[in-house]
């Protein structure tokens, strides 16, 4: 991806012909090897870190005119800081092993045309004094970068960089996660995932996705595409590989003889009715260490207008004893409230949302104050409340 981003725009393309050892790093451009005067008048190698502005895989304007800086503050020859860049100290992660000790600020009239002039124009304020003291020192090197990995992205993921929390987002690199049941719920379930980088994403559903469906579901599919009765697991990797391009689908029901099929998951999302296959599903689950998320929705039709209950239980390695109180496996009836067919759109999203939040909390992206493992919404007094706290 990074060849391809360099290969297909001239402002990074230049900075590379001109000798610059630059790439790309999550949503960051970033300038290695770049000479600067210390304190002590010492020339030290440091590192400029740019965000980038991308419309796919081609270059925007630069939307901020600040970069960040892993080394010492930069000095002029004489050892005196440059202080005309100063804008913040402290220590900042910013995801993907990029580190910085400072972030610079100088703005030229008219901003910046393009990131060669941002990056050239930081450089020769930081390196110049540099030159001064040693002769021959510069930071074009000419030096090729080591090909990086693989993304799990066909285009780069610039929105955590952007707002500082790639180091947050890495927390998912490792995961991989199941969404068990495709319809409403699920669909927004994997629509969350999706945007995260997570491994591998495996769908399991064995039914078609029909005209009813499309209006329970994330997008808007054509009239042809529901002719096509296509099975859901295909026709939300059609969709969501355009983005994210682990996502594994299997058309099948999962039971007990071919619960295999989730041997090296991480986590799971289940969004599916009751009945034994979910009790199986569950007891392997448990059995693997993996966590869970189970979702529920049960709306009832009364005196004109819809009301009820949505649920998210979660479990994991360190809770699962309030698991056989919380989650039905018995289908239907008056008796389950959870159980009812009746589903809004709006509502599978907030279940889902839901759903990925607890996710997200388990995994320490967001912060987790009760550590509830129970938690439902009941929609006409707007009330949320959290139970079975770890």
């Amino acid at each position: 991806m990074s060849r391809e981003l360099f290969s297909r725009n001239p402002d990074l393309r230049r900075l590379r012909d001109e000798g610059y050892f630059v790439q790309q790093q999550g949503g960051h451009l970033v300038m290695r090897e770049v000479p600067y005067v210390d304190a002590h008048r010492q020339v030290r190698i440091g590192t400029l870190i740019s965000s980038l502005t991308l419309a796919g895989d081609r270059t925007r304007t630069p939307d901020t005119h600040v970069v960040h800086w892993d080394g010492d503050f930069p000095c002029h020859a004489d050892g005196t800081p440059i202080q005309g860049i100063s804008h913040a100290a402290g220590a900042f992660d910013l995801g993907h092993g990029l580190k910085a000790t400072h972030a610079f600020s100088s703005k030229p009239d008219g901003g910046y045309t393009d990131y060669h002039h941002k990056m050239t124009s930081y450089v020769n304020i930081i390196a110049g004094p540099a030159a001064v003291l040693k002769p021959g020192a510069t930071p074009r090197t000419f030096r090729e970068p080591e090909p990086e990995e693989d993304s799990v992205f066909n285009y780069v993921e610039t929105a955590s960089d952007r707002v500082g929390i790639g180091a947050l987002t890495e927390r998912f690199v490792k995961e991989v996660v199941a969404i068990i049941g495709g319809g409403g719920t699920g669909g927004y379930i994997l629509d969350f995932v999706a945007k995260t980088p997570v491994r591998e994403i495996r769908l399991f559903d064995a039914d078609e996705f029909l005209t009813h469906n499309a209006f329970r579901a994330p997008g808007a599919p054509s009239l042809e595409e529901l002719r096509e009765a296509p099975k859901k697991v295909e026709y939300l990797k059609r969709i969501y590989s355009r983005m994210h391009r682990n996502i594994v689908p299997h058309d099948v029901e999962l039971g007990t003889d071919n619960l295999h099929l989730l041997d090296g998951v991480t986590f799971a999302f289940l969004s599916l009715d009751a009945g034994d296959a979910k009790r199986s599903i569950v007891e392997k689950l448990e059995a693997i260490g993996a966590s869970f998320v189970d979702v529920g929705m049960g709306l009832e039709l009364d005196d004109g207008s819809l009301g009820g209950i949505l649920r998210v239980t979660a479990s994991t390695p360190q809770k699962r004893d309030h698991v056989r109180q919380r989650v039905s496996y018995v289908g239907g009836g008056a008796e389950d409230l959870y159980a009812s067919n009746i589903q809004v759109a709006d509502l599978n999203a907030l279940n889902a949302v839901l759903a990925v939040v607890k996710w997200k909390k388990i995994r320490g992206f967001y912060r987790d104050l009760e550590r509830e493992h129970h938690c439902t919404y009941t929609t006409d007094g707007n009330m949320l409340i959290n139970g079975d706290l770890a």
